[in-house]
């Protein structure tokens, strides 16, 4: 038998674990695939236990991630002063996020595929967050007030900026939920820690993410 090489098997192995799962797609594609996906609570047991899950990367053109990127969008739209939002809060364990970009003229709403967060300023920014996916929860936070981001879009091109203040901020939040990481979780862990605090929210009086 021809052996495969090394390099094309892991390759094989990366695109087979980006597929869309049969259950991921019926909750992509439920109803008017125009209309806002549902926002998971903590309050729902099953809900909860996705919100706690690592996601996984996301194949970009796929026809089905540009209609979970749509959809994403208009269940953010549908929230009152939400600024950014992650795909498992629609119930997808996948690397897909929106945030409202207040670093930028008109503050535009940027999907952004894959995400990862390459570099961290020691320097850390304190202060208030909410989360769609937890009512009536909020707290003082701690998170670094400059970032490098990578990430890819919806072509598969790959891009690398620097983000600061407010918007690095609702980045870190958005990328934590990739991890299962909720604020609601993070408390006990930073009791320990203490950082230099600086204000990065005069931007936005919205915190809810």
């Amino acid at each position: 038998m021809r052996k495969i090489p090394f390099l094309m098997l892991l390759l094989m192995g990366f695109v087979n674990a980006q597929k869309l799962t049969s259950d991921e797609l019926s909750i992509i594609n439920q109803g008017d695939i125009k209309t806002a996906l549902p926002i998971y609570q903590t309050t729902d047991a099953d809900q909860h236990k996705t919100l706690l899950t690592l996601s996984k990367e996301i194949d970009p053109v796929d026809s089905h991630t540009a209609t979970l990127v749509i959809r994403m969008k208009e269940s953010l739209l549908s929230t009152d002063g939400g600024v950014g939002i992650a795909a498992p809060q629609v119930g997808i364990n996948r690397k897909v996020i929106w945030v409202e970009r207040f670093d930028k003229e008109g503050n535009p709403l940027e999907y952004f595929i894959n995400p990862v967060i390459v570099w961290r300023s020691e320097l850390q920014n304190l202060g208030p967050e909410g989360d769609l996916s937890i009512p009536e929860f909020r707290d003082q936070f701690y998170r670094s007030k400059v970032i490098q981001l990578e990430y890819v879009d919806l072509k598969g091109q790959k891009y690398s900026e620097i983000v600061e203040g407010f918007t690095a901020v609702i980045f870190q939040h958005e990328i934590d939920h990739l991890f299962g990481i909720l604020i609601s979780d993070k408390k006990e862990k930073e009791k320990n820690d203490s950082y230099k605090k600086v204000d990065a929210y005069k931007k936005s009086d919205s915190t809810t993410r």
